[in-house]
């Protein structure tokens, strides 16, 4: 059973990231982005890394995705958006990434009712995972942190208003 959630959860995250892809709005590729890497968090789950899933979770899917939404926010382009927030409040927008967080749902249920994941293999600790993030892997976190970094200064400077210079004034 556990091998078919592995395979229905992997689907559910290549169809998410396809459809984050090829969407041209930001919102719904951002809603898309979301549930591939809740996808990926159940993926993690499944093969009994716990603790990588609930980083995947509260970390990508979290907080990373709260910064997007801001850089969203602050990429504001007046009043033509107001009709375009509008459509999206549709109910065919939400039908997709309803549909896949309904199925990831009911995967995570099913994983809980059966007992946890006993046969999928070897369980990962915290404490594994940092001795590999703050061991072998520190330069790749530390350039991916600066990256992120890089990312909203370059959105906040792209989004901010530009000032026009006020002439100064001649004397008489």
């Amino acid at each position: 059973m556990t091998l078919i959630l592995f395979y229905v959860t992997s689907a559910v995250a290549v169809f998410a990231t396809i459809m984050m892809i090829t969407r041209l709005n930001a919102v719904h590729g951002l809603l898309y982005l979301i549930l591939s890497l809740l996808a990926v968090g159940v993926i993690f789950f499944l093969l009994g890394a716990y603790f990588a899933a609930v980083l995947e979770v509260i970390i990508y899917a979290g907080a990373i995705m709260v910064l997007f939404v801001f850089v969203i926010m602050m990429l504001n382009q007046g009043h033509k958006t107001i009709a375009q927030e509008r459509a999206w409040l549709e109910p065919g927008t939400w039908l997709g990434p309803s549909l896949l967080a309904l199925i990831l749902f009911t995967e995570m249920l099913v994983v809980i009712v059966q007992g946890g994941s006993a046969e999928t293999g070897h369980v990962v600790s915290a404490s594994q995972v940092g001795m590999a993030l703050y061991g072998p892997y520190l330069i790749a976190v530390e350039l991916a942190s600066i990256l992120l970094l890089t990312g909203l200064v370059g959105a906040y400077h792209l989004g901010k208003p530009i000032l026009k210079m006020a002439k100064p004034r001649s004397e008489p």
